[in-house]
């Protein structure tokens, strides 16, 4: 069955996201708008990094851009971009909680006699 223009648009939404640096590009403006600059600063990346990365994450309306002087500030433009990124990281804490719940139970299993 052929996704439909909905089920493109929200894939391409989330194929935006799917980048590490996007990612922390994300975190980083969602406390408050920041120039390439400070962008480049906190990151520890080129230039030409961040911009690409931004030119992604604008491309799908996930961040915008305005002009002040001669300096362009981003911004996130949905607040609600936070509460998924705060709902991730949740869903990150219970999948590796998981994880490590597992991994408990297998050096338990590991130090009990008879095993093989």
């Amino acid at each position: 069955m052929p996704a439909s223009d909905l089920q493109r648009f929200k894939a391409d939404f989330f194929k935006a996201l799917a980048h590490p640096i996007r990612i922390r590009l994300l975190e980083l403006l969602r406390v408050r708008e920041r120039s390439v600059q400070e962008l480049q600063a906190a990151l520890g990346l080129d230039q030409s990094t961040v911009s690409q990365q931004l030119a992604v994450l604008r491309a799908k309306h996930v961040v915008g851009a305005r002009k002040e002087g001669t300096t362009v500030r981003y911004a996130v433009r949905d607040p609600l971009v936070g509460s998924l990124l705060d709902l991730a990281r949740r869903i990150f804490n219970n999948q590796l909680t998981g994880t490590r719940t597992m991994l408990r139970e297998l050096q338990r299993e590991a130090r009990r006699p008879g095993r093989r």
